[in-house]
Formats: structure tokens, sequence, C-alpha cells
């Protein structure tokens, strides 16, 4: 088994050593000065971060479009879930019309369908306490 050693450093000038996998600076790179490298590294900057913004638009654009159809659906179902609560209390008072009178059925379906949905409210405000 050969042992692998680091190879000895070159040397660069006098009194400077240069690492020993550093690649040696390119002759145009030396010539340019301090403002134009630190403008370069601006340019550089601005398209690094046009090129990130774009990346992340097009993943909202291709999430946006996948759920814009669920969404259209569970909006439609939600507006349908309203009109199939108020057919259920329409029947509710208009079967309690016949027993006890219209306006005597309509508020005991009031009552009853409010209460549910106090019923609901207090759970639903119930389970935020316990989450905070």
């Amino acid at each position: 088994m050969t042992r692998r050693t680091t190879p000895e450093p070159e040397p660069l000038e006098t009194g400077v050593l240069k690492p020993p996998n550093d690649p040696s600076p390119k002759s145009g790179d030396s010539e340019r000065s301090v403002s134009e490298l630190i403008h370069q590294l601006i340019d550089d900057g601005k398209a690094y971060a046009w090129a990130e913004f774009n990346v992340v638009k097009t993943i909202v654009e291709q999430k946006v479009e996948a759920f814009r159809l669920p969404a259209i659906l569970f909006g439609v179902a939600f507006l349908l879930s309203f009109a199939a609560v108020g057919a259920l209390a329409y029947g509710v008072a208009a079967g309690l019309a016949t027993l006890i009178g219209p306006l005597a059925g309509g508020v005991v379906a009031f009552l009853l369908f409010g209460g549910l949905a106090a019923g609901m409210i207090w759970w639903a405000l119930a389970k935020v306490r316990e989450g905070l």
C-alpha cells in the first residue's frame, strides 16, 4: 500500500506560496480594475436573482394551474351545499307547519338549525383555543 502525500506548493513570488491545486490567474483577469469586477459581480448577482425569481414564478404558475379546476369544483360544491341546507330547512319548516302551523314551524326550524350552527361554532372555537 502506497502512502499519498499532498504535493508541495509551488513558489509564486518571493515569500508567497501558491496552493497546489489553484489554477493560475488568467492574463485578462489581472488587468481588470476592482470597479469592473464589482460591476460584473453585481450584474451576475442580478442575473442569478432574476433566474431564481423566474424559477419560483414558473413553479407557482404550474401549481395554480394544477389547482384551478379543483378550486372551482370546491367553490361550486360549497354553493350547492348552501342550497341543500336551505332545502332541508325549508322541508323541516314545511313539515312542522302541517303539525304546529307555518309560523311556529319556521321558528322551530330556525331554532334547530341555528342551534346546530351555534354548536359547531362553539366546537370550532374550543379547538382553536386548544391549539393555541
